[in-house]
């Protein structure tokens, strides 16, 4: 079902999504609205469910926007599965292997393939490493990228000349995905509304509400902030119920919070892990290619990846405290800028830092979460949740797991950005299996492209220059940020906003404008971080953008 409100201003689009909520009674209600979240709407809907979905914040404001931007199988799980022999972890990464295909089938405009390489200085890490990839490429089968191989020194060099070349042996190259993690939550919320899910960010669930023992829906509050992302003045907004049959609990690291809603006895689900990345020039990667360092002091992994013409450097598996706008500690950037020291001859300092931020990663702890009685949905795999030998997070699965509590709360956690249609889909087979629900079809995410994806032109960057003059770094950056949907933004720079919103970068003001009316944007940071991904790139040139941004915003809901 289209989105019959999409000819009403920005402010009256969203008040009809929100009297919706107040008067609909829905199949499926979705707390939160990161991947897992929205991927949950957007499987509901596929099969005709009637569904809603409330986000606290912004799509993607936390774990989903604050990725490593890769689409992988993990080739450091398959090195843990081999070490273990631990079966789970084969059908963890063959499982993401195939996801990594069907994101890059589904949403051409927002994914690519990135050649990776691991460079090697002992004689012995060559056969060890090419032998684990080779085994990478067969577990992907027909969905395989590239095939892995050895290449020299000298190519190695070629693909990276900053890479220091004492005691270099060679690499390892292999293929993997990249995307734009944000704008692709933003692409699965659209795609959720226009298959008929109503989808509103800024609206906060306080309470579960019960009727003999079982969820009948929620209490919900309005948080909509202005533009500078402030809250309203006023008196606080008035809580509101919403109705549903079932509700599904996609609230990524908070999805304990949610769970206390139900029963605040209940033990923790989550360990989480956080990740800290920096963003320096792009001088430092080439284009097209990336580096893995397998394992640093302390057993952790390194990407140094080309991202939207930056370098991207980032880490895993630190423990950390749930909070809801984590940031790296200095230690943590000293850790990243050492390392790349160790490898790099380059003159690296803490002022050559663009941007930096850290994403927290909720991990399964061994046990089941459920009450005495209560009913693990058959979603949840064998290997979820298994402890290794390693220290902190690392050894802990990145499989997903679905528990349906007494009451009939439906919780999907763990798992991983390249496997959220799978964690979607699991959650709302247990959601249509416990809650007796009768979807007229079946899940349609498998074959589903994203908004965006339909009819995407690789080249369309070049129409664009073409029909509306744009110069072509801007033609290039709205082809691949908005897909088949770029003239919608082309068409308002023409009618006047056109203007760059920070010199040097290829943002607009039209896409501010269209964010607003077209992709739930209400604030600078929604625009920002995750519209347009300045934040995410350069702080110091998104705060010169602001003011802009926030007139912008202002006009468009007046």
């Amino acid at each position: 079902m289209p989105n019959d409100t999409a000819d009403l201003t920005p402010t009256a689009e969203r008040e009809a999504r929100l009297r919706r909520l107040a008067t609909e009674e829905f199949d499926v209600l979705v707390i939160g609205g990161g991947a897992t979240g929205t991927g949950a709407a957007l499987d509901a809907a596929s099969r005709g469910l009637s569904v809603a979905l409330v986000e606290r914040g912004d799509f993607a404001v936390g774990t989903s926007s604050r990725s490593t931007k890769l689409l992988h199988g993990g080739v450091r799980y398959l090195e843990q599965a081999v070490k273990r022999l631990d079966r789970g972890q084969l059908h963890l990464v063959r499982e993401a292997l195939r996801e990594r295909w069907l994101l890059l089938r589904n949403a051409p405009h927002l994914t690519r393939s990135l050649r990776l390489v691991t460079p090697l200085y002992g004689a012995w890490e060559a056969p060890y490493y090419v032998a684990g990839l080779k085994l990478y490429d067969l577990l992907a089968g027909r969905s395989n990228l590239e095939p892995s191989r050895w290449v020299n020194r000298t190519t190695a060099l070629q693909h990276f000349p900053t890479l220091k070349a004492a005691a270099l042996r060679g690499a390892v190259e292999y293929h993997d995905g990249q995307f734009d993690d944000a704008r692709m939550n933003v692409a699965l919320a659209i795609t959720a509304e226009e298959q008929g899910a109503v989808v509103v960010n800024y609206v906060e669930a306080t309470a579960l509400i019960k009727k003999r023992g079982a969820i009948s829906g929620i209490v919900a509050v309005d948080r909509r902030p202005d533009p500078s992302g402030a809250p309203r003045a006023g008196a606080p907004a008035a809580g509101f119920e919403v109705r549903a049959r079932v509700v599904v609990n996609a609230a990524g690291p908070f999805v304990d919070a949610v769970r206390e809603l139900d029963d605040a006895g209940l033990e923790p689900m989550l360990e989480v892990s956080s990740g800290a990345h920096v963003v320096l020039p792009g001088r430092l990667c080439p284009p097209a290619t990336g580096l893995l360092i397998p394992k640093t002091e302390d057993g952790r992994v390194l990407f140094l990846l080309p991202w939207l013409g930056h370098t991207l450097v980032g880490t895993t598996d630190h423990p950390a405290a749930v909070e809801a706008s984590p940031r790296p500690t200095e230690d943590d950037i000293s850790y990243i800028l050492r390392h790349l020291r160790l490898y790099f001859d380059l003159p690296l300092e803490r002022s050559d830092i663009l941007a930096a931020w850290s994403g927290l990663r909720p991990l399964v702890r061994a046990g089941d979460h459920g009450h005495a009685g209560s009913d693990r949905a058959e979603a949840d795999l064998g290997a979820h949740g298994r402890r290794g030998n390693d220290a902190g997070t690392a050894g802990i699965s990145r499989d997903h797991t679905v528990v349906v509590s007494e009451a009939g709360l439906v919780t999907v956690t763990g798992g991983k950005w390249t496997t959220y249609r799978r964690m979607a889909k699991d959650a709302i087979d247990a959601a249509v299996r416990h809650g007796g629900l009768a979807p007229s079809r079946p899940s349609g995410t498998e074959h589903l492209v994203l908004a965006g994806g339909e009819d995407f032109e690789a080249r369309g960057g070049e129409l664009l220059v073409r029909e509306f003059g744009l110069a072509p770094d801007q033609a290039a950056h709205l082809n691949s940020a908005y897909g088949s949907r770029a003239r919608q933004v082309a068409l308002l720079a023409r009618a006047g906003f056109g203007e760059r919103l920070v010199a040097g970068y290829p943002y607009i003001e039209a896409e501010a404008l269209y964010a607003a009316s077209r992709e739930f944007a209400l604030t600078a940071d929604d625009v920002l971080g995750r519209r347009i991904r300045l934040s995410f790139l350069n702080e110091a040139a998104a705060a010169q953008a602001r003011g802009r941004v926030e007139e912008l915003l202002a006009s468009a809901v007046s």
